[in-house]
């Protein structure tokens, strides 16, 4: 297809009538009149061969290839503004912008945090937002990220777009500070023998794929969305649990758990901000693709989970009771 043949604003009103679902409030969210946007349907009718909105009684309903289209139009439009917002040079002592990125709860406590405290000292007029990545983001990789500024993800679940790599993390095993079986050291039979308490999303269970390549499969009684959220299901109980070492330290610090070597050689966690083609040349996305390297950089030197490394029980020891 001919992109140079297209009317682009056509995509722009495409959205608005697929979301809208009515002619009249379309043109108003779009800042046209009733028959402009009438005769933008029509015309969109056309290229599709399709009538896109259905009337049915008083209302309209989508058709199969307009219900198709809603999200795909939504993705196109959002692209198109970031590809009319890129910018040859940017201030960011002095530009007021907004970045998205994908995260996980622990991408976004260990390393959004920092990247936070760096802006706000160098880029007060920057805003971060950050947001869980939907199931869809592997399946549909390039298409999300193209709508947002980057994905915090390990190396090992997508491939084939540019990352900046930011810091490495190993796993530790997670328990309760009185769990009534295991002391200073955790066995192979423990793994497969005891409950487990795991972070769960369809497209990543680190602690299933872990287990899986020592031949374990755990016996889960407790899977969250969140890896802060293991403490409070370990707390009291006779479960397991597998969390990265630089979320361990506020892990101990938030509920009466502790944390002991995994008693095989798990893979390490090799954390990177993956983004898409799209921002290549756009300075401000070039500046923020710099500034998560020095910031990965900065972690990956100081090693905030260095305090924990081999100290089984003594991992609590510190911690206020």
């Amino acid at each position: 297809m001919n992109l140079s043949r297209l009317d682009l604003n056509l995509v722009v009103a495409l959205r608005a009538l697929l979301e809208e679902r009515n002619v009249t409030r379309a043109g108003e969210r779009i800042g046209l009149s009733q028959p402009a946007m009438s005769a933008a349907l029509s015309r969109l009718r056309r290229h599709f061969d399709d009538e896109l909105l259905a009337r049915t009684g008083n209302s309209y309903e989508l058709t199969p290839l307009g219900a198709a289209l809603r999200d795909r139009s939504a993705t196109a439009c959002d692209l198109l503004e970031r590809v009319f917002a890129s910018q040859a040079d940017f201030d960011p002592t002095a530009e007021t912008r907004e970045f998205t990125l994908l995260a996980s709860d622990y991408g976004a406590a260990v390393f959004g945090a920092a990247l936070a405290r760096a802006l706000h000292r160098e880029a007060p007029g920057i805003r971060l937002a950050f947001q869980h990545p939907a199931p869809s983001v592997v399946e549909n990789t390039a298409t999300v990220l193209s709508t947002v500024d980057g994905l915090l993800m390990p190396h090992g679940v997508i491939d084939g777009l540019p990352a900046v790599d930011l810091f490495s993390d190993r796993w530790l095993c997670l328990i309760a500070d009185d769990h009534p079986e295991i002391r200073d050291e955790l066995t192979l039979d423990h793994l497969a023998r005891l409950p487990w308490a795991v972070y769960q999303r369809p497209y990543d269970a680190p602690a299933a794929r872990q287990l899986s390549m020592i031949g374990v499969s755990p016996r889960v009684e407790v899977s969250v969305q969140t890896f802060q959220l293991l403490p409070h299901m370990i707390e009291g109980t006779n479960r397991i649990a597998m969390i990265q070492e630089r979320l361990a330290r506020k892990a101990v610090r938030a509920a009466a758990v502790r944390v002991l070597p995994c008693p095989f050689e798990a893979v390490p966690v090799q954390e990177a901000m993956w983004w898409h083609p799209v921002h290549a040349q756009d300075a401000a996305h070039i500046w923020l693709r710099q500034k998560a390297a020095e910031v990965g950089a900065t972690l990956a030197a100081n090693g905030d989970g260095d305090a924990l490394k081999g100290r089984g029980d003594e991992s609590h020891a510190s911690r206020p009771r």
